[in-house]
């Protein structure tokens, strides 16, 4: 197969013959991928002049080929997944993908469009529903959405909306950020920074759970002033210091993680609960309930554009996804 992989000091084109096809897999013929803030921290753990490595952690495309163990696709199914960031990703012709990951393409996008969703889906769904652990009876409770504008913050609005029908509370810096993330459904929209006086002077609810798409080195010290007692946080992004948790005891907070490759990273016996949540998500896109967050998109898929996706997610002002496609 073509692929396109990272050196350690720059994106390069090679031939590569495909892994082992292991029972569970499926062989995906990549027709469209996204471009995400992992592929850029993984691109920095490269060394330079190793092997290259693969990127790519959302695609959709066509089922080539399924393992013995598969029952749940057939060859010729259009499929979307976010994959295994222990294995090759999809910065290539095809990939090989376990099943139990990969969800049916929503019939109503384009493989560019379903790209754009289940890394961003699945990272969503799992801290709101599993992680800080929704449900519908907190409709009437608020949720916090700090750094709302990017990929996981468009689908959380959706989901907390739509799904819980939930007040939601969302954070973003620019006034077109602001404006997107009202437009998807956020209640209301504050500044990313002093949270404490904004909440005091808008005389708002105290949020119940909040998830932090930031820095939790800026933002703790924030949400632990902000959040209701007995209150929830999940976190995504990895501290640069040890942080000082003892705040949080005072209101009995309750502190998540969440990584949304820890079931494909350890096999957990859960596993196929992210293929299950892709297939829901679907439906949900098809009903029109949630919509793809496609803000830009690159073609065709090779070494220059892919360049470009990662230098313009490097900048840290996207709003939505960006997706290249064949």
């Amino acid at each position: 197969m073509q692929a396109i992989g990272f050196n350690g000091q720059e994106f390069i084109k090679f031939d590569k013959d495909l892994n082992t096809f292991q029972s569970h897999d499926l062989l995906i013929e990549v027709k469209a991928i996204s471009i995400n803030p992992i592929d850029s921290k993984v691109k920095q753990s490269v060394s330079k002049d190793s092997a290259p490595k693969i990127l790519g952690y959302d695609g959709a495309g066509v089922v080539l080929s399924v393992g013995d163990q598969v029952s749940e696709f057939k060859v010729g199914d259009e499929v979307f997944y976010a994959g295994d960031i222990t294995r090759d990703g999809s910065n290539s012709s095809q990939q090989l993908v376990d099943g139990r990951l990969v969800g049916i393409k929503p019939s109503s996008l384009s493989f560019a469009q379903a790209a754009a969703l289940p890394l961003t889906s699945i990272t969503a769904w799992e801290s709101l529903f599993d992680r800080l652990k929704i449900r519908k009876q907190d409709k009437n409770k608020t949720l916090l959405l700090i750094g709302a504008a990017g990929g996981v913050g468009s689908m959380a609005i959706q989901f907390a909306k739509k799904i819980i029908g939930m007040n939601v509370i969302a954070t973003a810096s620019r006034e077109v950020s602001k404006h997107w993330c009202s437009e998807l459904g956020a209640d209301i929209v504050l500044d990313h920074h002093d949270l404490a006086n904004q909440f005091n002077q808008q005389n708002l609810d105290a949020p119940d759970f909040i998830l932090c798409m930031g820095s939790p080195d800026e933002y703790l010290a924030q949400m632990t002033e902000v959040i209701n007692p007995q209150g929830s946080i999940c976190l995504l992004v990895n501290t640069a210091n040890d942080l000082d948790i003892n705040p949080l005891k005072a209101k009995s907070i309750t502190l998540v993680w969440e990584m949304m490759f820890t079931r494909s990273m350890y096999q957990t016996k859960d596993m196929a609960q992210q293929g299950q949540l892709l297939n829901k998500v679907s439906k949900l896109v098809d009903n029109d309930k949630i919509k793809a967050m496609v803000t830009q998109s690159l073609s065709p898929i090779n070494v220059e554009n892919i360049t470009k996706a990662h230098t313009l997610i490097e900048q840290g002002n996207m709003i939505g996804k960006l997706v290249l496609t064949n």
